[in-house]
């Protein structure tokens, strides 16, 4: 069994409730129906409810499949509310909560923050930076992280690394030009977004065009004081740097450039690019001439899971991150 099918496996075993703000688009109705028919998860279609029924007799599915909320259930949208706001540390009060609510992604989100659903997924009606900002305000961060940043999980044909076809790489898609302590929480959010969605034991490169000195500059020197943060904040991951990315994933090629032990040189399976100019780029460049398939990004950083996808990303790829995101929610 590959580990994406042991990804479908989990998430069949144990189906989390994913709330689509979303739900009236047509790509996010069916891709929420197919994961809900297939067993994957519980969807939760929440927004206008008149609307959303009928736009599920119009395309020919089985309502039974979803729970639908209106976001004009005044009873239930003051219930949320008050939970909420009994939480510790939260944002909002009443009043500011319940106005933000009247919008899907606000009231998806606040059930989330209380119980009443495992994961929001959100991002082809709403950009990024809408899901950011509620994520942001409803969610919160992980403590000890101050950035929200993503991964990405790439399959690639023909490559043979050390978890085969697979490899993770962040930041690809948030942090424009990230700061070493950016940098640093990037690399400790990715590892433990791969060990809790993987059960990979982490093994985590700081990448840029320099392997240990090989070259200078202030790019460099971000990467390095990344890496020496990161190896303070959380000594048990195995995080090394600063590797190009060859030496990083190519024993061979670790074998000549990295003269001193390293658990990560050679066998990285969780790359962090310096900023998202390259990040970017080199997703880009994996999928064009490596025909692989990039699952993401997944953002990561929240006390829960918020998912963000691609404006225009297939169903079939929106179905995986879903299916991904779900599973992420279990480990959590």
């Amino acid at each position: 069994m590959s580990v994406l099918d042991n990804i479908y496996e989990k998430a069949k075993a144990n189906p989390k409730k994913v709330a689509f703000p979303e739900a009236e688009n047509e790509k996010m109705m069916q891709a929420a129906f197919e994961t809900g028919m297939e067993g994957y998860i519980c969807p939760i279609l929440v927004g206008d409810s008149v609307r959303i029924k009928e736009l599920i007799a119009e395309r020919g599915y089985d309502e039974s499949v979803f729970t639908i909320v209106d976001i004009a259930d005044e009873g239930y949208k003051n219930e949320i509310i008050a939970k909420y706001v009994a939480l510790p540390n939260t944002v909002l009060k009443e009043k500011a909560l319940g106005r933000r609510m009247e919008n899907p992604l606000y009231f998806a989100m606040t059930m989330q923050a209380v119980g009443e659903a495992d994961v929001t997924f959100a991002g082809i009606d709403n950009t990024t930076g809408d899901v950011l900002l509620a994520g942001q305000m409803i969610i919160g961060l992980k403590e000890g992280i101050s950035t929200v940043s993503s991964i990405g999980l790439c399959d690639i044909p023909g490559f043979e690394g050390s978890e085969g076809q697979l490899l993770a790489v962040g930041d690809s898609a948030v942090c424009t030009n990230p700061t070493a302590e950016q940098l640093a929480d990037i690399a400790i959010s990715a590892c433990d977004t791969v060990k809790g969605l993987l059960d990979w034991e982490p093994r985590c490169a700081m990448v840029c065009y320099s392997t240990l000195g090989s070259g200078q500059g202030e790019l460099i020197d971000k990467v390095k004081e990344a890496l020496a943060i990161a190896n303070e904040k959380r000594p048990d991951l195995d995080i090394d740097g600063e590797f190009q990315l060859d030496a990083a994933i190519v024993p061979a090629v670790a074998a000549k450039k990295v003269n001193r032990e390293s658990k990560v040189a050679g066998k990285a399976n969780v790359l962090i690019w310096p900023d998202l100019n390259v990040g970017n780029t080199a997703v880009k460049l994996i999928q064009q001439f490596g025909h692989a398939d990039a699952y993401g990004p997944m953002l990561q950083g929240f006390n829960s899971i918020v998912c963000d996808c691609s404006r225009g990303a297939p169903v079939s790829e929106i179905k995986g991150n879903i299916v991904i995101s779900a599973v992420r929610a279990s480990a959590k």
